[in-house]
């Protein structure tokens, strides 16, 4: 079973064992880490394909809020906090829940059932017999046979998808585009999505799609060595 990847963030470290005692009782969720600040898990993000996050509000240096608000690549997100003052502010930014301390484990279970409500509703179940989709491009809905996507590319706010017969460039952040996506595509690093069908050969640094070699990222480099080694079986 895929497991959706968690990250806690908080600034007290009671918090963050307890949330991680109650994600133990999950075999949905995995946590990748444990955070004390937002710079901490900014750094995490950078190289971890993250699903879910924990995130606290009131942190020193940087706050969650202010955090959350100025990633580009939004992960889902469930506040905790002690102030019931940011609910608005915190469901203004869709996060999934919002979750006031000291926090019961019924009231965590029920803010991961959110969660999961909107992942078996969300894109990421796309049917493999939905072969296109549409993207937005120079004011028009550019339909896209997803067979003939080579990979996906990152660039800050924008992605570069690239085709058997060009590319295009749309407003979209790579995770939520991934979203979209059959699961003949996988995410390789931080910047790159690949289709599993195009690849040529790969090594434990790096894919080849044609004559491009893409980086492998380290915190990616298990989940496709698995995924690519069940098709040579």
């Amino acid at each position: 079973m895929n497991k959706f990847q968690c990250l806690i963030i908080d600034d007290e470290e009671l918090a963050r064992e307890l949330l991680q005692s109650y994600l133990e009782q999950l075999p949905q969720f995995e946590l990748v880490a444990a955070c004390a600040s937002a710079i901490q898990a900014n750094e995490i993000l950078k190289n971890t394909c993250v699903d879910l996050m924990f995130l606290d509000i009131e942190m020193p240096i940087l706050k969650g809020m202010d955090f959350y608000k100025n990633l580009n690549n939004k992960p889902k997100v469930i506040f905790t906090t002690a102030y019931r003052d940011y609910a608005i502010e915190g469901f203004e930014q869709e996060a999934v829940d919002y979750l006031l301390k000291p926090i019961t484990f019924a009231r965590f279970f029920k803010a991961t059932e959110k969660f999961l409500a909107l992942k078996q509703v969300s894109p990421s179940n796309r049917t493999q017999t939905e072969d296109y989709l549409f993207v937005r491009e120079n004011r028009k809905q550019i339909k896209i046979n997803l067979h003939d996507i080579l990979y996906i590319q990152s660039l800050k706010d924008y992605i570069q998808i690239h085709l058997t017969d060009g590319k295009h460039i749309v407003k979209h952040s790579i995770s939520s585009f991934q979203a979209k996506l059959t699961d003949s595509f996988i995410r390789v690093h931080r910047s790159y999505i690949v289709n599993l069908d195009k690849i040529n050969a790969y090594s434990a640094t790096d894919i080849e799609i044609g004559d491009l070699e893409i980086p492998i990222g380290e915190n990616y480099r298990k989940q496709l060595t698995q995924r690519l080694q069940s098709k040579s079986e």
